[in-house]
């Protein structure tokens, strides 16, 4: 009986009507899973300890311990204070980080970034007018923060060839602060 009246509503509906499909549940259960959003630390947040994840993070307040999201991303807003060392895939800094940065894939700081410790990532870039104190290991294997301390070290050589052949400004392009 209750097959009898959907097929008659069905037949019924004139072309002018909006239609409403419903997903069955089979549809449902094979939909991609959404990709997450970005995490975000509001200006007025003070954290004290180790942050880590595994979705994007936007840090516009305090943080002071640790931030690891090493398959993710990492931003330092413009009002964003870290006092911490800052693991990710990428690093963008457009705030202050006093630590030590590792940066799976590129570090970037932004003309109002301004850091104070060692870099190490296959590709930085230092905007003109970015803020930099400290040292810059621009791994050329791209695992810095997957080197373990068995693996040798690049010959000091290999390191000097490296620079000489990026791009000017991304290395080596160290700024007083």
């Amino acid at each position: 009986m209750f097959e009898k009246q959907r097929n008659n509503k069905v037949e019924s509906s004139s072309p002018q009507e909006p239609s409403l499909s419903v997903a069955t549940p089979e549809v449902v259960a094979s939909a991609p899973t959404p990709k997450r959003g970005n995490a975000l630390i509001g200006s007025s947040i003070v954290i004290k300890g180790d942050v880590s994840g595994e979705e994007d993070l936007v840090i516009e307040g305090r943080v002071d311990g640790s931030v690891t999201f090493s398959d993710n991303e990492v931003t330092v807003g413009k009002s964003g204070h870290v006092r911490a060392n800052v693991a990710a895939k990428k690093i963008n800094i457009d705030g202050e980080v006093e630590g030590d940065i590792v940066g799976n894939e590129k570090v970037v700081i932004t003309r109002s970034g301004k850091v104070q410790g060692n870099i190490v990532a296959p590709r930085v870039t230092l905007e003109d007018g970015a803020k930099f104190k400290g040292s810059i290991d621009m791994d050329p294997s791209g695992t810095g923060a997957a080197r373990s301390s068995t693996q040798p070290k690049p010959a000091k050589r290999a390191a000097v060839d490296k620079q000489d052949t990026d791009e000017p400004g991304t290395a080596g392009a160290t700024t007083g602060s």
